[in-house]
């Protein structure tokens, strides 16, 4: 990933947040609903008594996140899905998608049952414009003027969910995850970026292993009451 981590970061063993967006060929979910679905998983996966502690996938999740913060997105359909979901891991479901994440692990380790599962083909579409921010939902504001695949943007929306779980109190952490960790992604309006990058509030940097450029900013989170 992504925000501004130091180059420090590259020099440690890298890891990854493997995300497995179920993507059945008749009824695929809308890209928004996608998209909201990953950042909550990511929530979920980083609040799990499994994942902080002394749980069992609290050292991976230290190891991963003392390098660069990389989560890849695959799809799975039918007996992969099935597959995915035998490994351990946490499933999360929006109004429609279903997204599975998993503990960190090596960038050439993945279980083979997750490797095997294909990055590309998901690209997913909206039938309809999201609708208002609900209230009290945190905001993941995405850069208007770049161009990302479904898979990516899940990444990216991951990316943002936790950079806002990191900037918060632990009074609002724990008042988010009790509500459910309420949120909306929206693209942002083109007028408004260039604040929004410079308001203060986190700011996901890409690192640039792919589609778009080293640096560019990709999201910023907005809690309500800074929204």
């Amino acid at each position: 990933m992504s925000s501004d981590e130091t180059d420090s970061r590259d020099e440690k063993p890298q890891f990854v947040l493997p995300l497995v967006v179920r993507i059945e060929r008749e009824a695929p979910p809308a890209r928004t609903d996608a998209l909201e679905t990953a950042a909550r998983a990511v929530l979920e996966f980083l609040t799990d008594e499994r994942s902080t502690g002394e749980g069992e996938w609290a050292r991976a999740v230290a190891d991963w996140q003392d390098a660069r913060i990389r989560k890849v997105v695959r799809r799975a359909r039918g007996a992969e899905w099935r597959r995915a979901c035998a490994l351990p891991g946490i499933t999360v479901t929006g109004a429609e998608a279903e997204v599975r994440v998993f503990p960190p692990v090596p960038l050439d380790g993945w279980p083979k049952d997750l490797a095997r599962l294909q990055v590309s083909g998901t690209d997913l579409d909206d039938p309809a414009a999201p609708g208002p921010v609900p209230e009290g939902a945190a905001v993941l504001w995405f850069n208007p003027g770049l161009d990302m695949s479904a898979g990516k943007s899940m990444a990216q929306a991951g990316h943002g969910a936790q950079l806002l779980w990191w900037a918060l109190s632990d009074a609002e952490r724990e008042a988010w995850r009790k509500a459910g960790f309420p949120l909306a992604v929206r693209t942002a309006p083109a007028d408004d970026w260039p604040a929004l990058t410079t308001s203060g509030l986190p700011v996901v940097r890409d690192a640039g292993f792919t589609e778009i450029a080293p640096g560019s900013p990709t999201v910023v989170s907005a809690f309500p009451r800074t929204g």
